[in-house]
């Protein structure tokens, strides 16, 4: 892009102010010092039609005018007086003087990015993300999204003007734009990519207000589905057929009510945490997260483009909408289950576990209904039980560690003492609080084994929950 006439002048006409030639006679001849190239700050106070800009980083907190003199490199969007005329109107402001400065600070911040971004650069990429130096939820660096597809234009609000493009400083490049640009919310950040329609038009139909419940203080990390996800799950059913509070639900099984980065997820490496979504009991449900091969959550959805920041949130893109988890999902999520899976599986072909625990509704045939509570040994445990026995025996065995038509959470249990539960096999465990450390709770098995642990609880699923166990209980044989 080239820059406009009355700008190239300004800028010839500011250089020959500050630029002078000299020459020496010595005999090695003359020499001439060449224009010295002005700074991002010199050269916005010497564009008459950033004259607004100026004013508004002299009034800001934060000392903007030194730091935008600094070494950089930055990229600055900004915004013409008109911008700025239209943006003060537009938050009823009489005046520059009237925006609170830290606000006007974060405003402005919003408009750097430490980097030397050129419009090649955003052409090149077509449409993505950078960040800003505004601080957005957990003190998170702003994001800002860029779409070159009809010009180039910043959160759909803001568009570089015609000659405008590439000032070259030397701290950086400044890209003049026609709208100031304002801290973006998580739903801000949703309803200006197209990627995120279907999602926006998902919460506005949803029951529970989400639109409102997202657009508030937060903070809250939001799992978006892009369209292609939703038009997966979907598969070719309307949106508008879908119940109303089911959607609900299943889009704030996509809401964890904290600002997590995919920093604090990699730290984590794998885990439970659990989402605005709510099971059997009003338990906030689990959501089983791994970074052992990207972002994955739930074992079927992957984080596509990460720590796009607001306000007051954090959105990752995934690919695949997450639907409301049963025992099962978790039990093939998470790895430390994978002998269990197995033998729920393809060593006990006679019971269709899988079918059985990912029952959503009561009155079957047969007697067994959620909501069930779990029991699941991992890998370990099954390794200390040595061989598996054979299909008839280990069908029993599998059978004594899962509870129906009852969701018994840590909180269900007896403090300070046992609570006894009725399996599907037919004997009772015993569940004593507290546990022998490190244990959170000790289990008592059918055949009278004490001492195994419950090392992990409160797996929430949307049909039951479970316990993590360090060994595999034995009912009883004698019977």
């Amino acid at each position: 892009m080239k820059l406009s006439t009355n700008f190239f002048k300004a800028i010839l006409a500011s250089a020959a102010l500050v630029v002078s030639f000299s020459c020496s006679n010595d005999d090695n001849g003359g020499s001439v010092i060449l224009p010295t190239e002005q700074n991002i700050v010199e050269i916005a106070l010497a564009t008459p039609e950033l004259a607004s800009l100026v004013a508004a980083l002299q009034a800001a907190d934060g000392d903007l005018v030194n730091v935008l003199q600094g070494d950089g490199p930055f990229t600055v969007l900004a915004p013409t007086n008109a911008a700025f005329t239209t943006f003060l109107a537009a938050n009823n402001f009489p005046s520059l003087d009237d925006v609170p400065t830290d606000v006007l600070a974060e405003i402005l911040l919003n408009h750097v990015i430490s980097a030397d971004i050129t419009s090649g650069d955003l052409v090149a990429s077509g449409a993505g993300y950078a960040s800003t130096n505004a601080s957005g939820a957990d003190d998170n660096n702003i994001s800002i999204y860029f779409n070159t597809a009809n010009g180039v234009r910043f959160n759909n609000v803001s568009a570089v003007t015609d000659g405008g493009a590439d000032i070259d400083a030397s701290n950086g490049t400044i890209h003049i734009v026609d709208a100031v640009i304002p801290i973006p919310s998580i739903l801000t950040h949703a309803a200006v990519n197209a990627d995120f329609s279907s999602l926006v038009v998902a919460l506005g139909a949803a029951d529970g207000n989400l639109i409102d419940v997202l657009g508030g203080d937060g903070p809250f990390t939001v799992l978006a589905p892009d369209n292609a996800a939703f038009e997966t799950f979907l598969d070719g059913t309307p949106l508008g057929n879908v119940n109303t509070a089911v959607l609900s639900q299943i889009l704030l099984n996509h809401v964890i009510g904290d600002a997590v980065t995919s920093t604090d997820l990699v730290a984590g490496v794998a885990g439970y945490t659990n989402t605005s979504a709510t099971g059997p009991g009003d338990n906030a449900l689990s959501l089983y997260y791994n970074t052992s091969d990207g972002v994955q959550f739930n074992g079927i959805s992957s984080v596509t483009t990460a720590d796009v920041v607001g306000s007051n949130g954090i959105i990752h893109a995934v690919d695949t909408v997450i639907d409301i988890p049963t025992v099962v999902t978790f039990a093939a999520a998470d790895p430390n289950f994978s002998t269990l899976v197995e033998a729920l599986t393809t060593l006990t072909p006679g019971t269709d576990f899988v079918n059985i625990l990912s029952r959503t509704e009561g009155s079957n045939a047969d007697g067994i209904n959620p909501d069930f509570t779990v029991f699941a040994p991992t890998n370990d445990a099954f390794t200390a039980l040595g061989d598996l026995p054979g299909e008839v025996v280990l069908t029993q065995v599998l059978l004594h560690h899962v509870v129906s038509e009852n969701n018994i959470t840590s909180g269900d249990l007896n403090p300070a003492g046992d609570t006894p539960a009725t399996t599907l096999e037919g004997d009772d465990i015993i569940i004593t609080l507290p546990g022998t450390d490190p244990n959170i709770a000790d289990v008592t098995d059918g055949a009278g084994n004490t001492g195994k642990g419950i090392i992990a609880v409160d797996v929430q699923a949307g049909n039951g929950v479970i316990h993590v166990l360090d060994a595999v209980l034995l009912p009883d044989t004698t019977n």
